[in-house]
């Protein structure tokens, strides 16, 4: 099979071929018609996140499956499913013993702990794909088993009560989609964003307000959940000026400095949440979310051939919103 194979920390990305995946037990073959490729890939080949190389890295992976191994009774040949980060715990630890394996220590991860997805087919555990609702194309869901699922998750995280006002800083691959998610939601939805260029369709996502600042923010009201998907920490602990008293900041975005938590933050009471992706369930909702039309992707999209341009512009910062790979 061709697969974007990264040969070494820092290498440069190669489409090249690559041994195909048998299922073993309990495990799919799926063949991958969208992979979206996430700003962690670019950390992954920068050696950010542990892992060997040479490797395929992707795990915004959504396709067909077109083998089950032995013991595999939940999934069948035909289904149109996609993989998130987290596919097993170590089935050892008192997480995975409590039945949440998003907290488990060591993890198998999609792309790091397994061969990842930008490639033509890829092996998965069974158990850990999750059907795609038939309306929902593998475009648009191949973003939401990351980006989506990640903003999703931290929204419930927060655990947002009717008439609460909800800021997202960093109107980019994830607070695109957290902004849409929380209009989707019934929520008043600021962004708090300096890009004037993207004030046009940040208006059209459905955006109550756009600020530029933590100071305008608390002009305009002030927010009770801030959904921080920016990768800048700094620009977090401006906007989170902006807090209404007991108000919950939920960290999504990682930033390279350290965190700020003033000490106005501690007077209004405000919680300091970190959030992942918080179990299937959120998945389950982030995907029929998207599948009833209220979500939708701005996506730019390549073929595996054109893997190379599309890795360049992610981590240039060049894309709006999300680069997803098709097989050619």
């Amino acid at each position: 099979m061709k697969a974007a194979v990264v040969p070494s920390v820092n290498g440069k990305w190669e489409v090249k071929q690559w041994e195909t995946p048998k299922a073993g037990p309990n495990q799919v073959v799926i063949k991958i018609h969208a992979s979206g490729l996430c700003y962690t890939d670019v950390h992954i080949t920068h050696g950010a996140l542990p892992t060997t190389f040479p490797r395929v890295l992707g795990h915004e992976p959504v396709g067909e499956i077109v083998e089950v191994g032995p013991a595999v009774t939940s999934r069948k040949i035909g289904d149109r499913v996609g993989v998130p980060w987290h596919q097993q715990g170590d089935r050892t630890c008192e997480w995975c013993l409590r039945g949440m394996k998003e907290r488990c220590l060591n993890p198998v991860v999609t792309g790091l702990g397994m061969q990842g997805s930008h490639a033509e087919y890829m092996l998965a555990y069974a158990d850990a794909t999750m059907p795609l609702p038939g309306a929902l194309s593998y475009e648009q869901a191949a973003p939401i088993f990351c980006a989506g699922y990640t903003v999703w998750s931290g929204l419930r995280m927060a655990d947002p009560k009717p008439h609460e006002r909800i800021a997202v800083v960093g109107i980019g691959g994830l607070g695109h989609l957290a902004l849409q998610y929380s209009k989707a939601a019934g929520f008043d939805t600021i962004a708090v964003t300096k890009s004037q260029d993207k004030e046009k369709s940040i208006r059209e996502m459905g955006a109550d307000e756009i600020v530029e600042d933590g100071e305008k923010l608390l002009a305009a009201g002030g927010a009770d959940v801030l959904l921080a998907t920016s990768n800048s920490w700094a620009a977090t602990a401006d906007a989170a000026k902006g807090m209404r008293p007991d108000g919950r900041i939920v960290l999504m975005g990682v930033g390279g400095e350290a965190f700020g938590y003033a000490a106005e933050l501690m007077f209004k009471r405000v919680r300091l949440i970190g959030s992942l992706q918080n179990g299937p369930e959120y998945l389950y909702e982030a995907l029929d979310i998207a599948a009833k039309g209220k979500v939708k992707v701005i996506e730019e999209t390549y073929k595996l051939d054109e893997i190379g341009k599309a890795y360049d512009r992610v981590a240039e910062g060049k894309v709006r919103y999300r680069a997803v790979i098709t097989m050619n």
